[in-house]
């Protein structure tokens, strides 16, 4: 199931070139992903694990500057083991061409050990 939400960019976005910051949409990605799980799983899931980055491939697109709506959405591509691929996408509000697409590896770890999990089917369905 796709999760998105819409923002706008502000100056504190930017970099030299007045284009957002290539580190700010790691961020976008982190948070979106993480409010993406916060939002579908139980209080006891995310008590009882946590889940960690294991690669990030990020491709840029276009670029996106001062006051541009962008709208991001995520959702869970594929899942094996303890991983799970999200992708995120983000796109211009008013034109909805791709800006960036990132394909990011998780691992779900249990939050007291820190020790690799098999995902679940109960987490593996709040994501279906």
């Amino acid at each position: 199931m796709a999760f998105q939400k819409q923002i706008v960019v502000s100056q504190d976005d930017l970099d030299d070139l007045n284009h957002v910051n290539n580190v700010r949409y790691v961020q976008w990605i982190q948070d979106i992903s993480k409010e993406h799980w916060q939002t579908i799983a139980t209080a006891t899931m995310q008590k009882e694990v946590i889940w960690v980055v294991l690669t990030h491939h990020i491709e840029y697109k276009r670029a996106a500057i001062l006051n541009d709506p962008i709208i991001i959405s995520t959702y869970i591509a594929s899942s094996s083991g303890a991983k799970c691929v999200r992708i995120v996408e983000m796109k211009h509000g008013t034109t909805y061409k791709l800006l960036v697409r990132s394909s990011t590896e998780w691992c779900l770890l249990d939050s007291k050990s820190y020790r690799p999990l098999r995902i679940p089917e109960e987490i593996k369905e709040i994501f279906l």
